[in-house]
């Protein structure tokens, strides 16, 4: 039956795959360090009591970093296959970052 047919790995795409798996895992544990880092930033910048118009903007860049961050590399989206959920949370953000610029448009017009 064609259903019982096993492929084995080459030691080269042992290999690759392996190399494959390292590079990802790195790139995790770096941007994990990236987001300790931005989340310390925040957390000092409240402690060092500087202004609220200074630090209410710097958190929410950084939690936009950080989201942004979290899809790419914590979901898989730097991987091939990803196209069409890419393009449906892209497409929400724009439509949620427009929206929320029209309502700040019209309320302080």
């Amino acid at each position: 039956m064609s259903h019982d047919v096993t492929h084995t790995r080459t030691q080269q795409e042992y290999e690759y795959d392996r190399k494959r798996a390292n590079l990802g895992m790195r790139n995790q544990v770096t941007v994990f360090a990236l987001m300790i880092f931005l989340t310390f930033i925040a957390f000092a910048s409240v402690q060092a009591g500087m202004s609220a118009y200074l630090v209410a903007p710097l958190i929410l860049l950084f939690a936009a970093v950080q989201v942004a961050l979290q899809l790419y590399y914590f979901m898989h989206w730097s991987e091939k296959g990803h196209g069409m959920a890419q393009f449906f949370m892209y497409s929400a953000a724009f439509i949620a970052f427009t929206m929320i610029l029209a309502f700040i448009t019209i309320i302080w017009w």
